[in-house]
């Protein structure tokens, strides 16, 4: 099977593609280094030609109100370069609870890429995963001053990102969804929590502060970024993550 993977050299793109090869299938990358620009629409007709399956994992540059036209402009051309190739599943990587959080831009543009998928002409699949592993760094250095991290105890269930790929893969190469699946990690944290875990695992003394307004996830309430109960629960502990990656 044909798949194009768009965004697919970024971190979770790179993996799509590697992963479907190791299976068997032809998986294209296609990203602004392979010629591809998804706000001009240049070079889709050629990436998506003989393409069964679109993989849209393409992130936008920025997390403020500019992503909202970033996604609307992208998703648009995606689908109509879909149309004329003949593409039978359009699949896309969103995030669970997203919806929820009207307060973030960076959501807000992300449930309006969903929307626009599901009024669209093909069949489609949305995963929706939980924060990953691999951003906990970036998390911890929007708030810190060098000694002291400040970060909400907002709930979270994170999941390393090979344990995504593995999920997106799954669902890409199966039958449309026209629905949507939620992936998680196995653990729930307090982001405090998680933050603590984190330095102490790689040796660093800063001390973690919890306040209700540090971060992008300050404005999120209740369990909103939580699984349901009908989440696939990935395999990979955050513990056992930390200890192989360092």
């Amino acid at each position: 099977m044909k798949l194009t993977v768009i965004g697919g050299t970024g971190l979770i793109g790179s993996q799509v593609v590697q992963k479907l090869t190791a299976a068997g299938h032809e998986a294209v990358p296609a990203s602004p280094s392979t010629g591809v620009d998804l706000l001009t629409g240049e070079g889709l007709d050629t990436a998506l030609e003989g393409a069964e399956v679109v993989v849209n994992v393409a992130n936008s540059p920025t997390f403020d109100d500019a992503s909202i036209d970033f996604f609307r402009t992208a998703m648009n051309n995606l689908l109509a370069a879909g149309e004329r190739a003949g593409v039978r599943h359009q699949v896309v990587l969103s995030i669970v609870g997203v919806d929820q959080v009207p307060q973030l831009d960076y959501y807000r543009a992300k449930t309006l890429q969903e929307d626009l998928l599901r009024q669209g002409p093909t069949p489609y699949s949305i995963v929706r995963a939980t924060q990953f592993f691999e951003f906990m760094n970036a998390v911890l250095s929007w708030t810190s001053d060098g000694t002291t991290v400040r970060l909400p105890a907002t709930r979270i269930q994170p999941m390393a990102a090979a344990d995504v790929v593995d999920a997106v893969v799954d669902v890409a190469t199966g039958a449309p969804l026209n629905g949507i699946r939620n992936v998680a990690g196995p653990d729930v944290f307090a982001l405090d929590e998680l933050g603590r875990l984190t330095l102490a695992a790689q040796g660093d003394d800063r001390n973690v502060v919890v306040d209700d307004k540090a971060g992008m996830f300050a404005v999120v309430e209740g369990d909103v970024l939580i699984a349901g109960p009908d989440a696939h629960l990935a395999p990979t502990h955050y513990r056992d993550w930390m200890r192989s990656a360092h």
